[in-house]
């Protein structure tokens, strides 16, 4: 095994050896990990993209972990390029702040903070906000929009320095980020002496649930290493001496769990829907592998159906571009092997994506202002999770005969 990954012999969580290879996408390369046109020339580091179920505690992982020194190195995701995110998150504080009877006197840490997408709202409403935020470079853009960021990767050790420096913290945050954490006991005990005792900790995280049920296979990639349900957190948790208090289903990312998570010896106690949710899990089987092999099967048939539909496409002559270049669009291209010979190339909002190429099938990335001088016949949506602003927004496109494609749950031509 390469020095650059890590075979994983036991379960994150429980530390359980009980695990079963569910799924497999075969060697890929980071899905964030963008080549400029100067790269082109050189080969890609190719690295396992197998899953594991821990039938233990049913938590869903990747069987190989990658440093993150690779996977982080020059991070081309910046939070603020997406107005859906945006309001996302402008919701999400204000939401919390009057739930929790922030004031400014509170003090909120975010963990994996990237641009200050959402303490900048906190900030706003009038509390004392700090970034943790591992990448020197977004981390910078953070601090150049008044956001304070500190430029390591969260330890126990970090949490008693920032106590000695700004106090205990009302609330902890770690939204998107908490399943890209390979030692996650290590941040929950940091988080635990971090906070007040009565303070909260939010994480929000992919729903196992609904991974499953629409059909979320291209959410799998070296970034995310586990793949969470209710019941597997609730464990987790105990065994470090927390609780959840309260869970939301939450619509980011195609279907996500907001966890709210106290320390052990503060007041309340799991509430009604985080009851329902582990009893949802239960009667749906998340713990049998016989669940995973019936889905795999799913994946396989959304790739047939997908690759005969571009190629009769392309066959009678039409144009097909992708929208959108996310990490997880780069499972699929990768996992399906669609290349330059399906899609001419994928426009994306971003400027720190635009001119470079995705990783493995190498399909250029460019601005969006291409679609107005030469649109294609057909845009597949790769960034799936904000079909509706992306249709809503290139109405031109669609007014003038173009139509997209959405790949999952399965594949639909939208007119």
């Amino acid at each position: 095994m390469s020095t650059e990954t890590t075979h994983k012999s036991t379960c994150r969580i429980c530390k359980g050896k009980n695990l079963s290879r569910v799924l497999s996408f075969g060697p890929t390369p980071p899905a964030n990990a963008f080549l400029k046109t100067d790269e082109l020339s050189r080969s890609e580091s190719y690295y396992p993209l197998d899953v594991n179920l821990c039938t233990d505690c049913g938590l869903v992982q990747l069987a190989d972990v990658v440093d993150p020194r690779i996977l982080f190195k020059e991070y081309v995701y910046v939070s603020s390029t997406s107005p859906v995110f945006v309001a996302h998150f402008d919701a999400f504080a204000t939401t919390v702040f009057a739930r929790f009877n922030l004031s400014q006197k509170s003090f909120v840490v975010d963990i994996g903070s990237n641009d200050g997408i959402l303490l900048k709202p906190f900030k706003k409403l009038g509390a004392r906000v700090l970034g943790v935020e591992p990448d020197t470079r977004i981390a910078g853009l953070a601090r150049k929009a008044g956001i304070p960021t500190v430029s390591e990767f969260f330890t126990p050790l970090m949490a008693k320095k920032l106590i000695k420096k700004y106090g205990q913290a009302d609330v902890v945050t770690a939204t998107n980020v908490f399943a890209h954490i390979d030692d996650i006991h290590a941040v929950a005990q940091g988080v635990k002496t971090l906070l007040k005792r009565e303070g909260v900790f939010i994480v929000e995280v992919p729903y196992l649930v609904d991974f499953l049920d629409k059909n979320l296979f291209d959410t799998v990639y070296h970034e995310h290493l586990s793949y969470f349900s209710v019941s597997a957190l609730s464990r987790f948790f105990e065994g470090v001496g927390m609780k959840i208090v309260d869970v939301e289903r939450v619509a980011s990312h195609g279907g996500s769990l907001r966890v709210f998570v106290k320390k052990k010896s503060a007041t309340g106690t799991p509430s009604v829907a985080t009851q329902e949710l582990i009893a949802l899990e239960k009667l749906r089987g998340l713990r049998e592998e016989k669940v995973y092999r019936e889905y795999e099967l799913r994946i396989l048939e959304n790739r047939a159906k997908l690759l005969s539909l571009l190629t009769g496409l392309k066959r009678s002559g039409k144009r097909i571009a992708g929208y959108g270049a996310p990490a997880k669009g780069n499972t699929l291209l990768n996992f399906f092997s669609i290349g330059t010979e399906l899609l001419d190339y994928i426009v994306d909002d971003s400027p720190h994506k635009q001119g470079r190429h995705t990783p493995g099938k190498r399909i250029p990335v460019i601005s969006s202002t291409l679609l107005v001088d030469s649109p294609p016949d057909y845009l597949l949506i790769l960034a799936w999770n904000f079909a509706p602003s992306i249709i809503a927004k290139n109405e031109a496109f669609r007014k003038g005969g173009g139509k997209f494609i959405i790949p999952v749950p399965v594949p639909r031509i939208i007119k």
